[in-house]
């Protein structure tokens, strides 16, 4: 396929092309239709809002509210009066705004005047959903409002119509994202070509994909988190998949490669490690589904599409882009020194190389450095505390969150959330009186029954996000409501909330056993272990404690929250961490699939653990710490997004993905592996003859001798230090071209040595002595035995393509 896409380049790019135009113009031209669906059956909360629903119709518009507070004298002055209600008629006036309820209208209007006197609020209804009302109209009723201030009264405006206008522009997330996107994929190529590409191939996939979910909204209910999710994710995986290759591509091109055989190996090397890559990701967002909440359903459409259409990309339109650039794929530094000094040595060298070195020198003490480090993060995870943001948690600069604080000032804590208790039979007035005497409540407001129903309506004590509230509602519903003998239930957006944090947390262990499962099976299949899979999944749990114990701090403890400028600090979003948990399962198991895929492919060649792990860790960990670097970069850019759940999604992932790529993949694991030794590659016979094969690298090749078959030779020579010494007891072996051993033996005193080869060919010779470092490297053998003296330094890690 590669080489179909590679040679047929400008038909594959006209056709990714043509489908992102044509997508998004069908998008454009249908619009979007989002829609929130939070359904908890089986929950109070539920069946108050069903009643509710049924006696009382809700009106279908947004309502918003105005306050204003004087600084001296009260609300009620004429000349305040006569600044406000101006503004209030002419709102009312707007089309779109369907109603305004003024505290200057007659008696019913007293209750929205605070007790003080100081702070005043209006209710405003438009006539359609937040998401429905036009920017413009919202903005109009801000200014005409605002305009009614003077020196001494301030207005403010609060509510979701609100929130929208003081959002950023629509994809300056995105657009930040890739900028610095682009400046890490800049320096890590040193080319201008080569960084484009990555940044390309998201591009195409995350277009087409958030296109495709706005369709797909017509047809099914998708939250507009949705697409923010979606573009998240697939900026983060489809520069990351790109980058991969192209790295792979590039070092081929830099051994003598022709472009075009460099592009089909790396495709069919690394290319097959993003399909996998891509399919751990899905697997883990539909790991959602066991949830069984509605909300979640869309959330998974939209992202999995996303991250389908970032692999497809990557393994098609991606080989197009290659054939077109050729050679020009490498820097005019690059290209000048391969044209001056030919082919590059295959040997891994620099920091990484050190590095690597050093893991396997020191392993326990980097894996429990490693393991000291993640603890101390994970330590806040414990008073995790699960709810739901609202515009108390806006930034302190906005008007929302201005409101917010002063309707609190004006009328308690708890009127920013209120409580319904719906009541269905019963002594109403009972069920009253003991809500009122309930420790934590302000107020209490029968509103008059219809259809049999009583509306209670219940002002908290505290605010909505408060453990105190938390606590009422489990009051009301499990003493007083029982104890007045009535049939009542406790509603409104506050215990929604709560419920929601509950029901999430009771299904998060299956959900989590579920994705580790699924992620364990195919670890399993793909690397034929038992030990590696094991080790993914405790890596896994560890990385999520972590991330989560760094979310607590920061938005929960409130930590950084004013250098970040993130608003106030609260509960964790109830969903965040069902979201949050298939991302990090499906992005760290990416990192896991590259850099075991790496070892992988060294130990089916070599049957040298040590060496298997130190190539795999040398050649991989300066790519997987550049891709975790993208990704900081694109999800803390989610913080500017104005949306406070992609926020602490944006920031959570960030600080999980680094963990896992600069702590875990490049520390703990091949720590771990190196004290594992060969136990890595342990799987029972049984199970081997049971499982399906499903290689992550290329089939190995079966040994075949040529037709033209010579007669059998041999390669023989020393095996010396820099220094001249010889090497006494170097494990020499020949492999095939596909990895097959056809020879191995140990040197001898003086470090001489010979293996036989079958036929004349092209083999890889292998050698390996302890202290010594390993060398690998391809020999050429002709009609007679080829003489080939190997030179080991200490400390070397020699790897081969």
């Amino acid at each position: 396929m590669a080489r179909w896409c590679y040679r047929h380049r400008l038909v594959v790019l006209f056709l990714w092309v043509g489908a992102l135009f044509g997508v998004g113009f069908s998008a454009s031209a249908a619009g979007t239709n989002y829609a929130n669906v939070f359904s908890l059956p089986d929950t109070d909360s539920k069946s108050a809002y069903d009643l509710m629903q049924k006696a009382f119709p809700s009106t279908s518009g947004d309502t918003d509210t105005v306050v204003w507070k004087v600084d001296g004298g009260s609300v009620k002055d004429q000349a305040v009066r006569t600044r406000i209600q101006p503004a209030l008629d002419k709102i009312a006036k707007m089309p779109g705004v369907g109603a305004v309820t003024s505290p200057y209208a007659g008696t019913q209007g007293a209750a929205q005047i605070s007790g003080d006197g100081k702070i005043a609020y209006a209710q405003l209804t438009f006539a359609k959903r937040a998401n429905e009302v036009p920017k413009d109209l919202v903005q109009n009723v801000v200014d005409t409002a605002r305009n009614a201030e003077r020196g001494g009264l301030r207005v403010e405006l609060g509510g979701q119509a609100i929130q929208r206008i003081q959002e950023p522009p629509q994809g300056l997330s995105e657009m930040v994202g890739i900028v610095a996107a682009a400046v890490v994929l800049f320096l890590a190529f040193g080319s201008l070509f080569a960084m484009l590409l990555p940044i390309a191939i998201a591009v195409f996939g995350v277009g087409i994909g958030l296109f495709s979910t706005q369709l797909l909204s017509h047809t099914t209910d998708i939250p507009d988190i949705a697409p923010l999710l979606a573009s998240l994710i697939g900026l983060g995986v489809g520069i990351d998949y790109a980058l991969f290759i192209v790295t792979r591509h590039r070092r081929g091109i830099q051994r003598g490669m022709d472009p075009e055989e460099s592009a089909i190996t790396a495709l069919n090397t690394s290319g097959r490690a993003v399909l996998f890559a891509g399919g751990t990701v899905c697997i883990a967002l539909a790991g959602m589904l066991v949830t069984r909440l509605r909300f979640l359903e869309g959330v998974v459409v939209g992202t999995s599409l996303t991250v389908v259409l970032s692999v497809l990309a990557a393994t098609t339109l991606l080989p197009a882009l290659l054939g077109l650039l050729g050679p020009r794929v490498l820097s005019r530094r690059q290209r000048r020194r391969l044209a001056a000094r030919g082919p590059e040595t295959e040997t891994a060298s620099g920091l990484a190389a050190r590095w690597s070195a050093n893991v396997q020198k020191r392993p326990r003490r980097i894996a429990a450095l490693a393991l000291v480090v993640m603890a101390v993060l994970a330590v806040p995870v414990l008073s995790l505390r699960l709810g739901a943001t609202d515009q108390g948690n806006d930034d302190a600069s906005t008007t929302t969150r201005q409101a917010y604080d002063l309707l609190g000032e004006g009328f308690g804590p708890g009127f920013n959330g209120p409580l319904q208790v719906v009541s269905v039979s019963g002594d109403t007035a009972t069920l009253v009186k003991g809500i009122g005497a309930t420790p934590g409540v302000a107020r209490v407001a029968p509103l008059p029954p219809a259809k049999g129903v009583t509306v209670i309506q219940v002002v908290p004590t505290t605010s909505p996000q408060s453990k105190q509230t938390d606590d009422l509602i489990d009051t009301l519903r499990n003493q007083v409501i029982p104890k007045a003998g009535a049939q009542a239930h406790v509603g409104g957006v506050t215990a929604v909330s709560k419920d929601f944090a509950s029901v999430t947390g009771d299904r998060l262990p299956l959900f989590i056993a579920t994705i580790i499962g699924l992620g364990f099976l195919l670890l399993l299949v793909a690397f034929r272990s038992l030990v590696v899979p094991l080790t993914a999944a405790l890596m896994n749990l560890i990385a999520a404690a972590a991330s989560f114990g760094v979310l607590v701090a920061i938005f929960q403890w409130g930590w950084g929250l004013d250098l970040l400028g993130l608003g106030k600090e609260g509960p964790i979003n109830a969903f965040l961490p069902v979201i949050m948990l298939s991302l990090l399962f499906g992005l760290s198991m990416d990192y896991q699939v590259f850099l075991v895929s790496r070892m992988h492919e060294e130990w089916v060649h070599t049957r040298d653990n040590a060496r298997a792990v130190r190539v795999g860790l040398a050649e991989t960990s300066r790519v997987i710490n550049s891709a975790a670097l993208i990704m900081v970069c694109v999800f803390l850019a989610f913080v500017l997004s104005g949306d406070s759940g992609a926020a602490m999604a944006g920031v959570g992932l960030a600080a999980a993905v680094a963990l896992d790529a600069f702590i875990l993949r490049t520390a703990l694991v091949p720590a771990a592996m190196h004290l594992l030794g060969n136990s890595n590659w342990w799987l029972p016979g049984w199970l081997e003859r049971r499982l399906p094969h499903l290689a992550v690298e290329p089939k190995e090749e079966a040994f075949e001798a040529p037709a033209s078959q010579g007669p059998a030779s041999a390669v023989h020579g020393f095996v010396r230090t820099s220094d001249g010494e010889p090497v006494d007891g170097a494990s020499v072996t020949l492999l095939s071209k596909g990895g097959r051993q056809l020879d191995r033996v140990t040197s001898l005193a003086d470090g001489s040595y010979i293996v036989s080869v079958p036929a004349p060919g092209t083999y890889l010779l292998a050698t390996t002595a302890a202290p010594y470092g390993s060398r690998a490297a391809h020999v050429v053998v002709a009609g007679g035995p080829l003489v080939f003296d190997v030179e080991l330094a200490e400390g070397e890690v020699d790897a081969v393509n």
